[in-house]
C-alpha cells in the first residue's frame, strides 16, 4: 500500500479520482488507470480486459509492467477463458492467494511471467459491465480485503472517467462532423450563388478551387476541364504554381481515368501511382491526392485534383471524399452554365459581326459605289467640253483614283461577306480568296478543295460551318502575309463522313506557338473553331506552321434561327 493511513489512503484515491475524471482522452485514461492500480494495491502487473458487444468474450487486452519483448512471447493475448472468464460470467470481485489452483485455471502459456497472486474487479459504466481489471503479483503476499476495496473505487472512478472522455469524444466528433456539413453547405451555396449571377467563367472557377480547397483541407487543389481528348489546367489554389493551360491525355493519365469512368480515386501514393507526375501541372512534391470528376447531366466536364489533406500530408479520408463529391456536382453544373453563358455570348457577338458585315456590303455596294460611278460619269463629261489641257490631265487622274477606290472598295466587301460564299458555296469563295492572294501579295499557293459544288445545294455545309471555314483559312493567309515570309502556301478543305479538314501550310519562318501572348487572330481562330465544337492545332517551326482545324459538317445547332434573328434585327 502506498499511503500508511486510512486518511492518507482515502486522500490518494480521492487524488486519483480527480486526475482520471478531469481527462478527455480515452486512452490516456486507460492508461493511468492501470498505473494508478498498480501503485495503489503495490501489484506488479496489472491489465484491463475490454469487453466485446455480447459480453462473451475481451476483445481488447491492455496491459502494463510487462515490457514490449514478453509480450511478444507471450504471443495471442487472452480472450477471456479460465480464470479470467470467471469474472465475465460473474461480475463481481475475485481474490485468490494462487491463481493457478483455481479450478477454472488453464495454466499460462510458454513465455509467459510466472504470477500466483491475482485480483480482478468489474469495470461497470450505467449498470453495463464494460470491462475488468485485473492485478496479479502483489509485492510481499497477497492481495488484501483492502486492496479489494481500493480496486473496486478505482474501477469504479475508471468507469466515470471512461465515460466521461467517450462522451467528449462523441460530442467533440458530432461537433466536427456538423461543421464539416456546415462548410459544404456554405460551399455549395456559393457555388449556387454564383450560377444566379451568371459571373464570368474564370472568375467561377476561383471560387470553386478556393472553396473545394478548403472543404476537405488540401494544400493544393487544381481544376481541369475537358477540351477534346485531353485535360486542361484552368485553375490552382494553394501550394502550386500557376501552369494554367498545361495540357494531360485523357487516355494516358490517371486524371483521365477518374474522368472518363465517372468514378472518383483516392491516392496513398502519387509517386507510384498518378501515371503523370502532378509537378507537371504545377503541384509541389505532393503525398496524397484525392481526385473527383465533375459530372452534369451524365457529361464529365472535368475533374477537381486535391494533394495533401493537412499540415501532415495526411491521407484523404471517406468523409472528405464523400464531401468533394457532392460539391463537385454543384460545381459542374456552375462550370457547364458558365460555359454556356459564354459559349452563347461569343457565338452572338460573332454572328452580330457577320450580320454587321452584311449590312455594311449592301450599303457600300447600294451608295458608295453608286456615288463613285456617278462621280466617274461627270467627270468623263468635263474633258468632253473642251477644257485646258491641264484640266483634262486632272480628270484622267481622277478617273484613274476613282476607279481604284472602286476596286478597293469591292475587295472590300469582298473580305467582308464574300457573294460568292453565299450564292456559289464555299469552295468558290475560297477560289476567289486564293486568286486574291495570287495577285494582290505573289504567294504561290497550292490548293486542294473537296467540298459540295454549288449544283449540289441540299448538300451544303450550314451557312455558320461554311462562314467558319472561310474565316479560318482568311485568317491563316493573312498571317502569312503578314508574319511568316512564306513563298508557297498549301491549302486544303474536305468534306467527307460528317467532318470538315482544313490544313493551311506554309514554308515560312514560323514562330513560338507557347508564347503566352498569342495574337488577336490566332485567338479568333481557336474561338471560332471551338464555338463550331471542332479542334484546332498550329504547329510551327523554322521550315514553316501548318493550322490544321477539324469541324462537324452539321454546324451549331438553331444556327439558322438565330441568323434569322439577328438578320432582322439589324436590317
Amino acid at each position: 500500500m502506498v499511503a500508511s493511513s486510512d486518511g492518507e489512503w482515502i486522500r490518494h484515491l480521492l487524488d486519483v479520482g480527480r486526475a482520471l475524471t478531469t481527462e478527455l482522452d480515452t486512452g490516456v485514461v486507460l492508461d493511468r488507470v492501470l498505473e494508478a492500480a498498480r501503485e495503489t494495491t503495490c501489484a506488479r502487473y496489472a491489465a484491463l480486459g475490454i469487453l466485446n458487444d455480447e459480453q462473451t468474450e475481451l476483445e481488447q487486452f491492455l496491459t502494463s509492467g510487462i515490457d514490449k519483448a514478453t509480450r511478444r512471447s507471450i504471443g495471442e493475448l487472452p480472450r477471456g477463458r479460465g480464470v479470467l472468464g470467471e469474472l465475465i460470467e460473474h461480475p463481481q470481485p475475485l481474490r485468490l492467494g494462487d491463481v493457478g489452483q483455481h479450478a477454472s485455471s488453464y495454466g499460462f502459456p510458454a513465455g509467459h511471467p510466472p504470477m500466483s497472486s491475482f485480483l480482478g474487479v468489474p469495470v461497470v459504466i450505467r449498470g453495463r459491465v464494460w470491462g475488468n481489471l485485473y492485478l496479479t503479483e502483489k509485492a510481499h503476499g497477497e492481495f488484501t480485503e483492502a486492496d479489494e476495496e481500493a480496486a473496486v473505487i478505482l474501477a469504479q472512478w475508471a468507469a466515470i472517467a471512461i465515460e466521461n472522455a467517450r462522451l467528449y469524444e462523441t460530442s467533440e466528433s458530432s461537433r466536427q462532423e456538423l461543421e464539416k456539413v456546415v462548410l459544404g453547405l456554405e460551399a455549395t451555396r456559393d457555388v449556387a450563388v454564383a450560377i444566379g449571377e451568371e459571373i464570368a467563367l474564370e472568375h467561377v472557377l476561383e471560387l470553386i478551387v478556393k472553396r473545394g480547397r478548403a472543404l476537405v483541407s488540401a494544400q493544393s487543389l487544381v481544376i481541369m476541364l475537358r477540351d477534346g481528348e485531353e485535360l486542361v489546367v484552368h485553375t490552382s489554389a494553394g501550394h502550386v504554381q500557376d501552369l494554367r493551360g498545361v495540357r494531360l491525355p485523357i487516355s494516358a493519365s490517371t486524371s483521365g481515368q477518374v474522368l472518363e469512368r465517372r468514378r472518383a480515386e483516392r491516392v496513398s501514393d502519387v509517386t507510384s501511382r498518378l501515371r503523370i507526375d502532378p509537378r507537371e501541372f504545377g503541384v509541389e512534391d505532393p503525398q496524397t491526392a484525392l481526385l473527383v470528376p465533375m459530372v452534369y447531366r451524365g457529361k464529365a466536364v472535368g475533374v477537381l485534383a486535391a494533394f495533401d489533406r493537412g499540415p501532415e500530408s495526411e491521407a484523404f479520408t471517406d468523409d472528405d471524399e464523400q464531401m468533394l463529391r457532392t460539391f463537385a456536382a454543384s460545381a459542374a453544373t456552375a462550370v457547364a452554365l458558365a460555359q454556356s453563358v459564354q459559349a452563347d455570348r461569343l457565338r452572338s457577338s460573332l454572328l452580330a459581326a457577320e450580320v454587321e458585315r452584311r449590312r455594311w456590303a449592301r450599303e457600300l455596294h447600294d451608295e458608295t459605289l453608286q456615288g463613285l460611278g456617278g462621280l466617274r460619269l461627270l467627270l468623263s463629261s468635263a474633258l468632253r467640253r473642251g477644257d485646258p489641257e491641264r484640266g483634262k490631265q486632272a480628270m484622267e487622274e481622277a478617273i484613274v483614283h476613282i476607279e481604284r477606290e472602286i476596286e478597293n472598295l469591292r475587295a472590300i466587301i469582298s473580305e467582308l461577306r464574300p457573294a460568292a460564299l453565299d450564292e456559289l458555296g464555299l469552295g468558290t469563295a475560297i477560289e476567289a480568296l486564293l486568286d486574291r492572294h495570287r495577285d494582290q501579295n505573289g504567294l504561290e499557293i497550292e490548293e486542294a478543295l473537296t467540298l459540295p459544288g454549288p449544283a449540289a445545294a441540299s448538300a451544303r455545309l450550314g451557312s455558320d460551318i461554311e462562314s467558319t471555314v472561310y474565316r479560318l483559312v482568311q485568317e491563316a493567309l493573312t498571317n502569312v502575309v503578314k508574319h511568316s515570309k512564306a513563298d508557297h502556301v498549301r491549302v486544303a478543305v474536305s468534306e467527307a463522313k460528317g467532318e470538315v479538314v482544313v490544313e493551311v501550310m506554309d514554308d515560312g519562318v514560323g514562330f513560338d506557338t507557347h508564347d503566352s501572348t498569342p495574337g488577336f487572330g490566332l485567338l479568333g481562330m481557336h474561338e471560332r473553331v471551338g464555338l463550331g465544337g471542332g479542334t484546332l492545332s498550329i504547329s510551327s517551326d523554322e521550315h514553316g506552321t501548318l493550322v490544321s482545324a477539324c469541324l462537324p459538317a452539321h454546324g451549331w445547332a438553331g444556327d439558322s434561327a438565330a441568323t434569322s434573328t439577328a438578320e432582322q434585327a439589324a436590317s
